[in-house]
């Protein structure tokens, strides 16, 4: 297990909401305005995952629609230390912990669900 590094997913509501808590991770603003994020956590949107995959014929014509999940979801590979508080305690910003996926065998096709990052296993 690696202790520099947390692998988590999360569900929001919306994309709205989702980007809402990215954008309240620590970041800094430039000259010219522009908006840039300071942490070195790893944010992935995967967006409104697939609950039952759509199908297609051989000319890619769709057969059935599928079905998309009602939540938004994102994988985030965060840097341990930029989350510790002075007692050396994890703490996750604020909203994080209560979106927060926990791992389902009976539902995810495999432990690391939708996506992973190169080399990590979900929960590592």
């Amino acid at each position: 297990m690696n202790n520099k590094y947390l692998f988590k997913k999360y569900e929001f509501a919306d994309e709205a909401t989702a980007q809402a808590k990215i954008d309240a991770l620590p970041s800094s603003t430039d000259e010219d305005g522009n908006t840039f994020p300071t942490h070195r956590h790893s944010v992935v949107k995967l967006g409104r995952l697939w609950t039952e995959q759509p199908t297609y014929d051989e000319n890619g014509d769709v057969l059935t629609p599928g079905v998309q999940a009602d939540n938004y979801s994102l994988d985030v590979l965060w840097r341990k230390a930029e989350l510790l508080d002075e007692n050396g305690d994890v703490v996750f910003p604020d909203g994080w912990v209560a979106a927060e996926v926990q791992y389902d065998e009976n539902t995810w096709s495999g432990v690391n669900g939708a996506h992973t990052f190169m080399g990590w296993t979900f929960g590592s």
